[in-house]
Formats: C-alpha cells, structure tokens, sequence
C-alpha cells in the first residue's frame, strides 16, 4: 500500500507577508527630507495672495519660505558631501517638513475659498498662521546649526526667518482685517433695516474685498452658494446668505449686470434633461419620490402641492389612493451621477437645498438684498433701451427668479411681467431667451401664474415664441414648459386651451421638434388635455396625430391619448390608420408609465366604441401575449387596465360567438398563459 506523500507546510511565509504589509513606510533618507524641504519652501515662496486683505499675510509666509529655500539649498551640498546629518538635526528637520505642510494646506484652503468666507474667518486663520509660525521658530531655535558646519550667511538666514517668526507672533496684525470685517458685517445690519447701500461704499468694500469685476463677482457668487450647500462654516451661514444676496445686489448697481464674459453654455450649467427634472417645479430633483400614481416628483414640490389641498397626481390628473411617497434611489443615483458628469453642484444631503432655501427665508438681510435688487433690476429694464444692454439686465433677472421662491414674488412684485412680455418678440435671439426663461422662472409660484395671464397679451407672446422661425429651440422648449406650469392651474387650463394659437404652436413642437422640445410641448398638451372642453380642440388641432406619430419615442405621447379618449376624443383616435395596432406595441416594448397609458387607451377606446375598437384590438398579432405579460410585470395601476382589457376581449369573444382559433388565445386570469378566450 502506498503511503501518503507529505505535504510541505508553507504558512510561514505567508504571514510573514501580511506582517509586513502592516509594517510602517521606511523614513525618507536625509536627502530626501531636505529635497522635500527645498521642494515646500520654494511652494510657499510661489504661493500666490487669495484676497488683498490677506496680502500681509502671505508676503510675510512667502519672506519666511525664501530664506529657508536658500538655507536648504546649502544643507543639501553639507549631506552630499559629508553624507548622513546628525540625528538630533535629522529629528529637527522632520518636525519642520510637518509644520511646514500644515503652512502649505493652510495656503491650499484659503486659495479654494470665497473672498468673502476669507474675511468672515480672518480671526480663525490669523491664529492658525501665528501658531505655526510659533513652531517654526521653535524649530528654528532648536535646530543645531553649529553640528550641521553651516557657512555664517546661512546661519544668519535661519536666525533672521526666526526673529521674524517671532515678530509675527507678538503683531498678529498681519493675517487679521479688522476694519474690512466689521464694515461688511455693519452693511449687513444696515440692510436688515432697510437701509440701501450707497454705491460709493459698496464699490470701496468690494474692491478691498477684492470683488472688482464682473467675473470675480461671479466666482464670488457661485463659491459662496457651494460653500453654503457644503456647510463650510456654520458659523457664518447667516452672513455667508446675506452676502451671496448683497454680491448679486452689487453685480447690477456696479456692474451693469454685466453676464460673465463667456458663451451661454459655459456661463451656467447644462440644462438638465427632462426625466431628471420635476413635472411640478421643471428644475432638477433633488428628492425624488414616487406617488401612488407611479410618477416621480421633488419631494418639496409634491409635499407643496398635497399641502394645497390637492390629492391628485400633477401629471395626470387621476385621483390618488394613498399620499404616500416612496424615494426613488434608483433615480437619485442617476441625478447624482448627471451631476458629477456636467460639473453641476449636488447638495450633500437631500435636505440641503431645502435647507438652504428656509435659511434665506429666515435671513432678513437676504431677503432685502433680494427685494432691492429685484426693484433695481425692473427700474432699470424700464429705462433700458438697446437689446444688448436689455439682454444683460434680463439675464440677471433670469437667474434671480431662478434661485428661490422669495426671489420669484420680490421680480413679480416689482413688475417685471408686463416688461418681459413685449421681449418675446424680439429679433434678439438671445434676449428672446432669457425673456421667455425669465417667465418660465416666475411662473413656478402661483401669484407670478395669476400676473403672467393676466398681463396683456402674455399668452399670445407666448405662443409666438413657440411659433417664431428666429427663435432657438431652448427659447421654444421654455416657452412650451411655461404653457405647462400655467395650465398647472385649472382656469388658466381653460383658457390657454381657447387659445387656438398656443394649441397649434405646441402641436408643431410635438411633431417636429427635438427630443427635449417634443417632451415639453406633449406633457403641456397632456395638461390641457385634462379638461374635457379642450378636447374637441386639441382634437381638431390634430393632437391625436402628432401623439401617435412620437409614441414610440416619448412616453408622454402615450398618456395625451389616455387622456383624449376619456374625454370624447375615442372617435378620432379610432379614426387614424394604425393608431390601435402602435399602442398594443407600446404595451410590450414602452416604459413602465408609457405601456399603462397604452393600456388604458385601448380600454378607453373599447368602451366608449365599443365593438367597433375591440375588433380593431382583436385584430393585431400578439395582443393577448401583451395583455398577460403586463397583467405580470407591469405597474398595480398597469395591471388593472390590462385585466380590464382582458376581461373585454373574453366578453367580445363571447359575445360574437368566436370559438375558433382567435378564442384560444386571450387571456383568462393573471397566473395563466393565454388559453381559451370564450367559456
């Protein structure tokens, strides 16, 4: 019998290994330290002044930083000519890269910050800068110059950068602006009361501030907002708020709310796509949440319109079972993902930005700033003249309206619908966009609805934009998204739908333009199609024709037919050649929201038309395999209708006697595959 062969046991090396993989890194030899010194000392040297309030400061870090570059490079000739330095010098040294890398990150974090956050910490970071220049004298002091053999100029270089160390320490004058500080603060109490800064003042702090261009007030602007959304300084919230609102107040007075001097797409963020923004608000998601319909809303916006009294889903119109929200993390992460990809600001937690907002809200200085450079604005829109310089005043309108709801009534209040109406019309392309984006922006809050349709002629400007052949297809897109957030309101829905004008602008959006464009004008169509008086329009309009030409492509098309057949438009719908046979396609090959609009289209039309649409149903290869694969996959809602559909088909079935080949085939319940249609 053979015996076994023995096996070599091999664990000691593998342990040996993972030791050492927790082994500490070996200590940088001496002339690696000094290089690593030499290399900091010459970054300091370089560093370059983030504010002129911090010029003292940094010329001060930068004299230090000098004088020890030059002593370094003199320690490096000692190690390469007598080799290793003595270990109390070695332990020196060390300790002084480390100090040194905290100079370095302390220069780091101030060239990433706003000015205006710079100067609310001045304190902070006079006394960070004279601690470490109380250790680097420190190490200065200990350093044995005498072991190293340094040449006496040398050696007075390192005395000198310790006296100055010193000195700094006793001043502490040199990091810290006292005087700027408090005028900043002081003009933030004087607008809290109401008191509006005169131009003289606001452009001297400004420019000591360092704040002396339209660009920089710009960069100061969107650092500040980030830094807020980021929580850089708790402390200074409040005043970091008020000032974000005093900068934009001060980029029209000083400025001549002048845009950054760049092309509109860098100027500001890629539009969002419009899966990603909410139905109710039209911006970004930042809390996405499903209701019961099964559509997707911001949080905010949906709690706002629940907090209404309304217990309907905003998109299409059906009353809802429960009010309940469910977070769509699936769609977060996407929102989350879109926003690394195009460089756009994504709060750090869901409630950041609503955060923000209560914030502002709670802030009376901000609120101020707001109002005054809302009014200052509008006055100077009124008295402005050329298309250039009307454009720039609108643009800054444009972003203000954007950025809150206190900011949107403060632009409407100060009346600035009724002189952004007349600008539609323009042959500016651009001042035509920001003008009709402008509205877009006031329309979100519900008094700006109640202004824009009863300003004269709103709605017809409107539709010429949509129409016009000199406008750009975002300004068309906006102007089908402001039709969307007006119809949001059920009289204006009427009226808008009267309007035959605005119905056939957004019929020819729908079928000829771009995908962003096509979605905007049909989910403004799907609204108006909620009222039942607008149908015979929508209808005559060729509504019908132009959804049924995008249903393959865009979901809303699916739900504007839904929406047409419940309410007297099955007869036209039925009428179109092909128009049963793409829906059944839809219910197989559409998102989850298009194959239950599809789904109940089809049960709408067989009911109001009776055989005449069932037969038409019947007709189509694979209907019954459509009806049982969405009775098991699809949405609750999206089963229902396809059990309803089901149940039609048996009763027809059954009603014209088919026992043949076509009744084996429709589906009898939910759990079973397609059998025998008639019983």
């Amino acid at each position: 019998m053979a015996k076994p062969r023995p096996v070599a046991v091999t664990s000691a090396a593998p342990s040996t290994s993972y030791a050492s993989a927790f082994m500490p890194p070996p200590s940088p030899s001496d002339a690696d330290l000094l290089r690593a010194l030499h290399r900091l000392a010459r970054d300091l040297s370089a560093a370059e002044t983030p504010a002129p309030f911090l010029r003292a400061a940094f010329a001060s870090v930068s004299r230090r930083a000098r004088l020890l570059a030059a002593a370094f490079d003199d320690l490096l000739l000692c190690v390469a000519d007598a080799g290793d330095l003595p270990r109390s010098a070695s332990l020196c040294l060390r300790e002084l890269l480390l100090v040194l890398q905290r100079f370095k990150a302390v220069v780091a974090d101030c060239a990433a910050r706003s000015r205006t956050l710079l100067l609310l910490r001045s304190d902070e970071t006079g006394a960070e800068l004279r601690d470490l220049h109380h250790d680097l004298a420190t190490l200065l002091d200990l350093l044995p110059v005498v072991e190293l053999g340094l040449a006496d100029d040398v050696m007075d270089l390192l005395a000198l950068a310790s006296r100055q160390c010193r000195r700094c320490c006793s001043s502490g004058a040199e990091a810290e602006s006292p005087a700027l500080k408090a005028g900043v603060l002081a003009l933030i109490d004087e607008i809290e009361r109401e008191i509006v800064p005169g131009r003289e003042r606001l452009e001297e702090i400004l420019e000591e501030v360092g704040v002396n261009d339209p660009a920089s007030c710009s960069d100061e602007i969107e650092t500040l907002e980030r830094e807020i959304g980021d929580r850089a300084s708790e402390r200074w919230t409040g005043a970091m708020i008020a000032l974000v609102g005093l900068l934009r107040y001060a980029k029209c007075v000083l400025f001549s709310a002048t845009p950054r001097p760049s092309s509109d797409s860098k100027a500001e963020s890629p539009a969002p796509p419009m899966d990603l923004r909410c139905p109710i608000s039209l911006d970004l998601m930042r809390d996405p949440v499903v209701a019961a319909s099964g559509q997707t809303y911001d949080r905010e916006s949906i709690d706002r319109w629940f907090g209404s009294g309304k217990s309907t889903c905003p998109k299409t119109g059906q009353v809802l079972a429960s009010l309940e929200l469910v977070p769509n993390k699936s769609l977060k992460n996407l929102i989350s993902r879109w926003c690394r990809e195009n460089g756009v600001a994504m709060e750090a937690c869901e409630a950041s930005k609503s955060e923000q907002a209560q914030a502002v809200a709670a802030n009376k200085a901000a609120l101020e700033v707001a109002r005054m450079t809302a009014s200052f604005l509008v006055k100077k829109l009124s008295a402005t003249f050329s298309p250039d310089a009307a454009s720039r005043v609108v643009h800054e309108i444009r972003l203000l309206s954007k950025s809150g709801s206190d900011h949107r009534a403060f632009v409407g209040e100060a009346g600035a619908v009724p002189m952004l109406v007349p600008l539609l019309y323009s042959h500016d392309a651009e001042l035509q966009l920001n003008a009709v984006t402008a509205l877009l922006n006031l329309s979100i809050l519900e008094a700006n609805k109640k202004r824009i349709m009863h300003a004269d002629g709103a709605v017809e400007a409107v539709a010429h934009t949509m129409g016009s052949g000199g406008a750009t297809w975002r300004a068309k897109e906006n102007a089908a998204a402001a039709v969307l957030s007006l119809a949001s309101v059920h009289t204006y829905r009427r009226r808008l739908g009267r309007n035959s004008s605005v119905v056939e602008k957004l019929v020819q959006l729908a079928r000829a333009g771009p995908a962003s464009t096509r979605k905007d004008a049909l989910a403004a169509l799907l609204s108006l199609a909620g009222e039942r008086e607008n149908v015979g329009r929508l209808v005559d309009a060729g509504v019908a024709e132009a959804a049924l030409s995008a249903v393959s492509d865009e979901e809303t098309a699916a739900a504007v037919l839904a929406a047409l057949a419940k309410r007297g438009g099955a007869e036209a719908i039925v009428g179109i050649d092909g128009a049963v046979a793409r829906l059944v396609a839809e219910m197989r090959r559409g998102t989850e929201w298009a194959r239950e609009s599809a789904t109940a289209a089809l049960v709408l039309l067989c009911r109001r038309l009776g055989a005449r649409a069932v037969t038409q149903v019947m007709a189509v290869p694979g209907v019954e395999w459509a009806i049982w694969e969405l009775m098991g996959t699809g949405t609750d809602r999206a089963r229902r209708k396809a059990a309803s559909l089901g149940r039609i088909c048996r009763r027809w079935a059954a009603a014209s006697g088919a026992d043949g080949e076509r009744g084996a085939e429709c589906p009898a319940s939910s759990v079973e595959p397609p059998a025998m249609m008639a019983s």
